[in-house]
C-alpha cells in the first residue's frame, strides 16, 4: 500500500514480540503446566481452563508474568478440585520464576533500526504488562539508549494512547506506533487518528486475536521491522 510518513516525529515501539521475543516463553510455560496437571485433565481442557482464568483475572493482577503464575496456580486448584500437590503449586510457581529470569532475546534487526533512527525522531516504547519485569527487560536489552520515554501502560486502548500522547504533548497526525498486535498497537491507534506499522510476530495470544470484521486495511505490514527503514529517514 502506499504510505507517506513525512509528517512523523515521534515512533512509539510496542516491546514483547516487536523488541524481543515474549510469547514462545508463554507457550512453553503452558506446555510445561499442562504436563504437570495431566492426571486430571486433557491437554485441550486444560488449555481452555487456564485461559478462562487468565480472562478472569486480568481485572485483578493486569497482564505479565506474575498474574499468570496466579492463574496457574488457581487453574490447579480448581481442575484438581484443591487436591493437587504442595510440590506441583511449587513447580507452577518455578514456571513463572524461570519465565522472569530469561535472558532479553532481541529480535532481528532490532537494534540495527533503533540506531539509524533515534537521530531523527523522537522514540519512546509503549507496552503493557508488569512495570518490574518490563524495566528489567529494558535495561539486560540495553535498547534504553535509544528511547527518550518509556512507558508500562495497564491496557492499549483508545483512551489509553490518547491520555498518554496528550501527556506528552504529541500530536496525533505526528506519531507512528510499531507493534505486533492488531488489537492493542494498531486497531486503537489508527482510530486516534496517528498511524501505525504492524509487524506480526509467529506467535500470538489468543486474547490478541481479532476477528475478519475488525481488520483493517489502512495502515503498513511489514515482514520485519528492518523493512521500516525503507519509509523512514535514517
Amino acid at each position: 500500500m502506499e504510505v507517506n510518513f513525512d509528517n512523523i516525529t515521534v515512533i512509539g515501539f510496542d516491546a514483547d514480540d516487536t523488541l524481543w521475543v515474549n510469547e514462545t516463553y508463554f507457550r512453553e510455560a503452558e506446555e510445561r503446566f499442562a504436563e504437570l496437571l495431566e492426571r486430571y485433565e486433557t491437554k485441550n481442557k486444560i488449555d481452555q481452563e487456564l485461559f478462562k482464568v487468565e480472562m478472569k483475572n486480568l481485572e485483578l493482577y493486569g497482564y505479565g508474568i506474575k498474574g499468570f503464575m496466579l492463574s496457574m496456580v488457581e487453574c490447579a486448584l480448581d481442575l484438581s478440585n484443591n487436591t493437587v500437590p504442595q510440590e506441583t503449586i511449587s513447580k507452577i510457581l518455578h514456571l513463572g520464576k524461570d519465565m522472569i529470569s530469561r535472558p532479553v532475546e532481541l529480535l532481528d534487526g532490532v537494534e540495527e533500526v533503533l540506531q539509524k533512527l533515534a537521530g531523527h525522531y523522537r522514540l519512546i516504547v509503549l507496552t503493557k504488562g508488569d512495570l518490574l519485569d518490563q524495566e528489567r527487560k529494558l535495561k539486560r536489552s540495553g535498547l534504553s539508549k535509544y528511547f527518550h520515554h518509556v512507558e508500562v501502560l495497564s491496557d492499549k486502548k483508545e483512551e489509553n494512547y490518547e491520555n498518554l500522547l496528550d501527556h506528552l504533548n504529541i500530536a496525533h497526525d505526528k506519531f507512528l506506533m510499531i507493534g505486533n498486535s492488531l488489537k492493542s498497537d494498531i486497531l486503537p491507534i489508527l482510530n486516534i487518528g496517528a498511524q501505525a506499522v504492524h509487524i506480526p510476530f509467529h506467535t500470538t495470544w489468543v486474547h490478541e486475536l481479532v476477528s475478519e470484521e475488525e481488520r483493517v486495511n489502512h495502515h503498513l505490514k511489514l515482514n520485519n521491522i528492518v523493512d521500516i527503514l525503507k519509509y523512514l529517514k535514517h
